[in-house]
């Protein structure tokens, strides 16, 4: 039997190309940033054109490290940024324009306008999804109202939309397709049906032409050209989805956080979609094969490493991220010091497009000390509000918070979050969940795993965090927090 299983792991700051044994051990491992492009304040975007050229790059790389060849790989996997949106010429494979990151606020008057004729939550019960600048609809309904002629190419069926997926995808095979967890956070797509909703398209504007075709996350779906040539691509989930499976989190209340340039904490539900009444967002968990799809409540956080970023890019407190936990150690506490990293607004479980940044409690004692703990501590206080509403929709007490992504090597982080939860935070052997994940779904495709079973065998602890907060000390933490997150409101117009 062929003795690997590849991975492409398109992230928001970089793209990715794994390879893992039938134990979820990384036997090879390749990575390429690319370009942050800013063209004015609350916009983000990136060059399709780079990321499919680093994409290819990364795989080949990782290949030749490892002396492998794609004859070596049993299926591969593809797990992206989501939401991020993009339209190309279905001919030329030419884009019309710049991705609109998941970031990007420029939509935020569409918002506006489209909630002032049926509320923030009109479109919740045919997709999970608060109306916010977040999702892809509305980026989407931007570029064929922007891009000259784009509108009247896509009726003609000569565009092409995709999230990330939909345009590796197509780059590596010629398929024009997306999963059902990435198609879940298009806004488009009814949870019930698992397909594109007329009266969603008829309602953002957006003609059927030029939407991919929705499958199972785990199914053979093509051949891939070179440089997988021959390999099938055999998976596909959104990263956070992706994750939730490389974590194991297969029954109703497991949950996971991924700590990156945002965090992500997704709790499995089942079989239905549960609806929320405490600001999560509705998602599809998975679909494997021909099985019934699985959901989960999602609360994203926009800005949790992307501040410590901030911190080393724009205030040059630190050098390199690693630098940060050395600098908050400096100092016993926080010294009343609340970062409220609202840079985009603020997403679940607030939802505040008109929050931005605040740094509250300032005195002349405050430190760079002070505000290198205060900004991890940022991470820790937006997940216990996350987790909080979670326990609320959902009826069910978390017994543990498993944890992956690049922020979890932060001890100082771990363990104030484990305080702030009073609830058993855990990391895994392996940290590359998210790519795991997608490798997971490709492997049970073709039948490299045999089933779920097989995956539980392969999680395994790496180091677990019990709190030894007491609980007078949370309750005035998490008070301060919220006074601070209140002062963020309403700073910008919604």
């Amino acid at each position: 039997m062929t003795r690997y299983i590849g991975a492409i792991d398109q992230g928001t700051t970089s793209s990715r190309f794994l390879v893992f044994d039938r134990t979820g051990n990384t036997i090879a491992l390749t990575q390429r940033e690319h370009r942050q492009i800013f063209p004015q304040p609350g916009w983000v975007e990136h060059d399709p054109i780079e990321i499919r050229d680093k994409t290819l790059a990364v795989i080949e790389e990782a290949l030749r490290a490892a002396n492998l060849t794609p004859h070596d790989l049993a299926a591969v996997g593809i797990t992206n940024q989501r939401e991020t949106t993009l339209l190309w010429d279905r001919t030329t494979g030419t884009p019309v324009h710049n991705a609109l990151v998941w970031q990007d606020t420029r939509v935020d008057p569409l918002v506006a306008s489209f909630a002032r004729e049926g509320g923030q939550d009109r479109f919740r019960a045919q997709t999970g999804l608060p109306l916010a600048s977040y999702f892809s609809a509305l980026k989407l309904r931007w570029l064929l109202d922007n891009v000259p002629d784009a509108r009247a190419r896509a009726e003609a069926g000569d565009l092409l939309f995709g999230t990330v997926d939909s345009w590796l995808l197509w780059n590596l095979t010629g398929l024009h397709a997306t999963d059902v967890t990435n198609a879940s956070r298009t806004q488009l797509m009814n949870l019930a049906t698992l397909d594109w909703d007329p009266a969603l398209l008829a309602a953002f504007g957006i003609p059927r032409a030029v939407l991919p075709r929705i499958v199972a996350s785990s199914a053979v779906l093509a051949t891939a050209h070179a440089p997988l040539a021959g390999v099938p691509v055999a998976g596909v989930l959104g990263d956070q989805q992706a994750a939730l499976m490389g974590q194991a989190c297969f029954a109703p209340g497991d949950a996971k956080n991924t700590y990156g340039t945002g965090c992500f904490l997704l709790m499995h539900t089942g079989t239905v979609p549960m609806p929320s009444r405490h600001g999560l967002v509705t998602t599809v968990a998975a679909q494997l094969g021909d099985a019934p799809a699985t959901y989960a409540l999602e609360g994203s956080i926009a800005i949790t490493g992307a501040l410590v970023q901030w911190l080393r890019d724009n205030l040059g407190i630190i050098r390199n991220s690693a630098e940060v936990e050395a600098l908050a150690n400096s100092v016993a506490d926080n010294g009343d010091v609340y970062f409220v990293p609202a840079f985009s607004g603020l997403y679940a479980p607030w939802w505040r497009a008109d929050a931005r940044g605040v740094i509250a409690g300032l005195t002349r004692f405050a430190s760079a000390g002070h505000l290198a703990r205060a900004a991890l501590e940022a991470t820790a206080f937006q997940t216990m509000d996350v987790v909080r509403a979670m326990e609320q929709d959902s009826g069910i007490a978390l017994g543990e918070l498993r944890v992956d992504g690049g922020m979890v090597v932060n001890q100082t982080l771990m363990q104030f979050q484990c305080d702030m939860l009073n609830t058993d935070v855990v990391r895994p052997r392996s940290v590359e969940t998210t790519a795991l994940g997608a490798a997971y779904a490709a492997g049970l495709a073709v039948g490299y795993w045999s089933g779920l079973d097989d995956l539980r065998a392969n999680w395994a602890v790496a180091q677990r965090w019990t709190s030894a907060m007491s609980e007078d000390t949370r309750a005035a933490r998490a008070a301060s927090w919220r006074k601070a997150v209140e002062r963020s409101f309403g700073w910008a117009e919604a």
